[in-house]
C-alpha cells in the first residue's frame, strides 16, 4: 500500500480542493453565461474548436476523442447532435472506408465565432482578471508539467 500511506500535507490537498471546485465553478459559469446568450453551449465549443484547429479543419473521430477536453464521455452522441445541427458532417475515411472524419461546417465555423465573444469574456472575468501577467506564466508552465507527466 505505499503509495496510498503518503500523507498529503493540507496545503496540497487544500490546492488540490479548490482547484477542483473551481474548475467545475468555472465551466458551469460560463457554460450558463453561453446558454443564456443563445450561442452553442461549452461543450458543443470544445468539439468544434477542435475541428477548427485541425488540418482542412477535419479529425478522425478517434482523434477528436483524444483532444477534447470538456466532452470526453459520451463524444458519439454529442457528434451525432453536431451533425443534425448541421454544424459538423461526418465523412467516411477515403483511405480505408472503416475510420469515419467530422469535419466542420460554414455553420460550425459561424457557430464558433458567435460563441467566442461570450466565451472569451466569461474567462476574462471569472478567471483571467484574478491573475498577473507573472500568475498566468506560473500557473500554466505548473499545469503543463503535470499534463506531461500525464501523457509521456
Amino acid at each position: 500500500m505505499g503509495a496510498m500511506s503518503e500523507k498529503l500535507d493540507d496545503q496540497h490537498l487544500s490546492a488540490w480542493r479548490a482547484f477542483i471546485t473551481t474548475h467545475a465553478k468555472l465551466i458551469d459559469t460560463i457554460n450558463r453565461e453561453m446558454v443564456d446568450a443563445g450561442v452553442i453551449p461549452l461543450h458543443w465549443y470544445d468539439v468544434l474548436i477542435e475541428l477548427y484547429e485541425a488540418p482542412e479543419r477535419r479529425l478522425r473521430l478517434s482523434d477528436l476523442a483524444r483532444k477534447v477536453v470538456l466532452s470526453k464521455s459520451g463524444l458519439t452522441r454529442l457528434v451525432d447532435k453536431l451533425a443534425d445541427a448541421k454544424l459538423l458532417e461526418r465523412q467516411s475515411s477515403p483511405e480505408d472506408g472503416r475510420g469515419a472524419y467530422a469535419v466542420l461546417t460554414e455553420a460550425g465555423l459561424d457557430a464558433l465565432r458567435k460563441a467566442w465573444p461570450i466565451y472569451s469574456s466569461g474567462i476574462q472575468m471569472y478567471f483571467a482578471r484574478h491573475l498577473s501577467a507573472d500568475d498566468s506564466q506560473k500557473m500554466a508552465g505548473m499545469f503543463e508539467q503535470i499534463l506531461s507527466e500525464l501523457n509521456p
